[in-house]
């Protein structure tokens, strides 16, 4: 969020938390992009803040109740109010426990294990959910809208078009589909005490095992057991050429945004073998 829009939701988290007598005029940045993470005190409360209309805050609450009454390793929402969609001048607002890390990142088994059990108990999960084919068809519109991407140069937009509904067609026909998480990436997996949690569920999607493990590093989705490696590859660029859109989109704010933009461009046009998501991270920094 832009400094204005930052204040000011930054305020209405605060106010969300006082109406629920739960005091958080302390409030710290623990995230910004699309959407908000502060950690609140002294309530000692997680509060997730986005703009009404642009986040899907309902489906997140919903799944994240659902997941923990089923015994799933997620993140949970605060349990002295009840578990609902707060709005204030124009944010929605969600309040969540807050874990402080006990570690600095879950060890590749633990992460697999956490998975595996997330995944088993979503099968478990009831309602209505985006299956992942909606965030290809997202990325495709902006690929294919120039005044969504006008420095996207027209041979790129071919190339990165077709890519993606190349394997939107091939990956759709799996036949292997669930309930995902959408990015269980190691920015949304906490270690605490109590193990590692997955958090952020506002991705989640249906589709098969690989889209997320896809997005996993590689010490962790070669654990996973069960695996279509050839699925696995055609979802892993599938993220690379998603990821590339989202990048070319204009008005994005992700940091080194144009580097990263003209890397998965080559990446993609350089063939497999894939990498991982979090290796290209890495190696272009933040």
């Amino acid at each position: 969020m832009d400094p204005p829009d930052l204040a000011r939701a930054i305020d209405a988290a605060t106010a969300v938390a006082l109406s629920l007598d739960l005091p958080g005029s302390d409030a710290t940045v623990l995230h910004n992009s699309n959407r908000l993470a502060l950690h609140l005190e002294p309530c000692g409360v997680l509060a997730r803040v986005a703009h009404v209309g642009n986040e899907v805050a309902q489906l997140e609450v919903d799944v994240a109740r659902q997941l923990a009454d089923l015994g799933a390793p997620v993140g949970a929402l605060e349990p002295r109010v009840d578990p609902l969609v707060y709005t204030r001048d124009g944010f929605a607002v969600t309040l969540w426990v807050y874990y402080r890390p006990a570690t600095p990142a879950a060890a590749p088994a633990d992460y697999v294990r956490a998975l595996e059990r997330l995944h088993l108990e979503m099968r478990g999960a009831e309602g209505i959910f985006p299956r992942f084919t909606e965030r290809i068809a997202a990325a495709e519109r902006i690929v294919a809208e120039p005044d969504s991407s006008p420095d996207l140069p027209e041979a790129e937009r071919v190339f990165l078009g077709s890519r993606l509904r190349w394997l939107r067609e091939a990956i759709g026909k799996s036949g292997r589909e669930q309930l995902l998480h959408g990015e269980p990436h190691p920015g949304n997996i906490l270690p605490t005490d109590d193990g590692p949690l997955f958090i952020d569920f506002e991705t989640c999607c249906t589709g098969p095992v690989e889209f997320d493990l896809a997005h996993v590093p590689g010490d962790v989705a070669e654990r996973y057991r069960g695996v279509d490696h050839q699925l696995l590859d055609h979802c892993r660029e599938l993220v690379l050429a998603m990821v590339a859109a989202w990048r070319w989109e204009e008005g994005d704010k992700f940091p080194n945004g144009l580097r990263f933009r003209e890397e998965f461009l080559r990446l993609l046009h350089g063939g497999p073998p894939w990498p991982t998501l979090d290796a290209v991270t890495k190696r272009l920094g933040p």
